[in-house]
């Protein structure tokens, strides 16, 4: 999962002004030390040794001008405070000539602090140089145990407020579909979802946290008995029918490109980030998706995101996002009878919206663990009481 820190523009790199945040209070006004310490914004600045370290990889895997250059001659700007990875521009100077098919620009990505486990990454490369080769993704120049060189896509991240724009909304579910119909060589059975959140539950049962803003929110979480509300989840989601497909597993807008320099077609938009990508149900990348809805992850005050709720899809609009991804499927069709496809379409959204209870609950469990072991300036702590504060309201309407 990942954020932007800035707005537009082709890089979305970190503009030159630092914004000040208001006084270092919590989301809810309470004093808080964790606010305090990002109370100037993020980082905005590459650290030498991050710098030292992507200058070393262009040099050895891009080779060509890139072996030429001083340290000093050296372009990089940070793309992205990601929530899970670090993103970065690399670049040749402008006066520097490529000597052969070598990039002139590449995106440096850095893994943070791993979850999902060390073979994770090696089926997440596999999967990216896949989706390379059949040109649904970014081209893969180089991999290395800390992370990897992309190919720069000329492009802007969608921002959340484009999510609602329907003629958008209807390419992404389309391209939803695209990657729903792939066959890909990894384990067909749907083991991730709660193999995930299983995981993720014993080491938040386990942690400890020093920070007392942390330890005051941790204990607030701790409260809601998390391990006999996921066997109720478990209950909820057996009851609740959905196919078993390839799933993107985390369609937010800070993984959806718009292409830039797209002529004669009207397809300008390219999914990204496989990090969680696994044969999974096809209601969590559609309650996933419709949870994204109300994340603004391009704040650039404490605690860098902002909740409206508000924003969480319509009836209408879920239905204009279940249509279109029927279409691009073949699975809804001008000759379905009228009755057969509003049943289906109203399966499908109780489907999105029992399985928006998942999204809710790993990405809170997940961002507990964040809090602890994340060196990422991210109000990880205020942003699992959002997602589980979220996940009882749904269970609510949907139980």
């Amino acid at each position: 999962m990942e954020i932007i820190t800035a707005g537009a523009g082709d890089t979305q790199c970190v503009s030159n002004r630092n914004l000040l945040a208001p006084s270092p209070r919590g989301p809810n006004g309470d004093d808080d030390s964790e606010a305090e310490s990002y109370r100037d914004g993020r980082t905005e600045e590459v650290d030498r040794d991050t710098r030292s370290r992507a200058f070393a990889w262009c040099r050895d895997f891009l080779s060509g001008s890139w072996k030429t250059i001083p340290e000093g001659d050296f372009h990089i700007t940070i793309v992205s405070g990601g929530l899970s990875n670090l993103l970065y521009m690399c670049s040749l100077p402008d006066h520097v000539q490529a000597v052969g098919d070598e990039p002139r620009r590449v995106l440096l990505r850095v893994y943070g602090a791993i979850l999902q486990g060390v073979d994770s990454l090696v089926l997440e490369s596999v999967m990216f140089a896949i989706l390379a080769e059949r040109a649904l993704g970014p081209k893969l120049y180089g991999i290395f145990p800390e992370g990897r060189l992309e190919q720069y896509m000329p492009s802007n991240r969608l921002r959340t407020e484009q999510l609602f724009v329907p003629e958008l909304s209807a390419e992404i579910a389309s391209k939803l579909g695209c990657f729903h119909k792939m066959v890909m060589p990894f384990n067909k059975e749907p083991k991730w979802l709660f193999g995930t959140i299983e995981r993720y539950m014993d080491q938040v049962m386990n942690l400890t946290f020093k920070r007392e803003a942390h330890i005051k929110k941790y204990n607030k979480l701790i409260k809601y008995n998390l391990p006999a509300e996921l066997e109720s989840l478990r209950e909820l989601l057996a009851a609740t029918p959905s196919p078993v497909v390839f799933c993107h597993n985390d369609l937010q807008e800070g993984n959806i490109l718009m292409l830039e320099n797209i002529e004669h077609t009207t397809k300008k938009l390219m999914l990204i980030d496989f990090e969680y990508s696994s044969y999974n149900y096809r209601g969590f990348d559609f309650g996933n998706h419709f949870c994204e809805w109300c994340y603004d992850y391009t704040y650039n005050q404490w605690p860098f995101y902002k909740c409206t709720p508000d924003n969480y899809p319509s009836r209408e609009q879920q239905l204009h996002f279940i249509r279109k991804y029927l279409a691009e499927t073949g699975s809804g069709s001008e000759n379905t009878m009228h009755v057969d496809q509003a049943c289906l379409e109203q399966q499908m959204l109780f489907e999105a919206n029992r399985f928006a209870l998942a999204s809710h609950f790993l990405w809170g469990l997940w961002s507990i663990i964040q809090a602890r072991i994340s060196k990422i300036e991210f109000g990880y702590m205020d942003y699992a009481n959002s997602r589980f504060d979220a996940y009882f309201k749904q269970k609510r309407l949907y139980s």
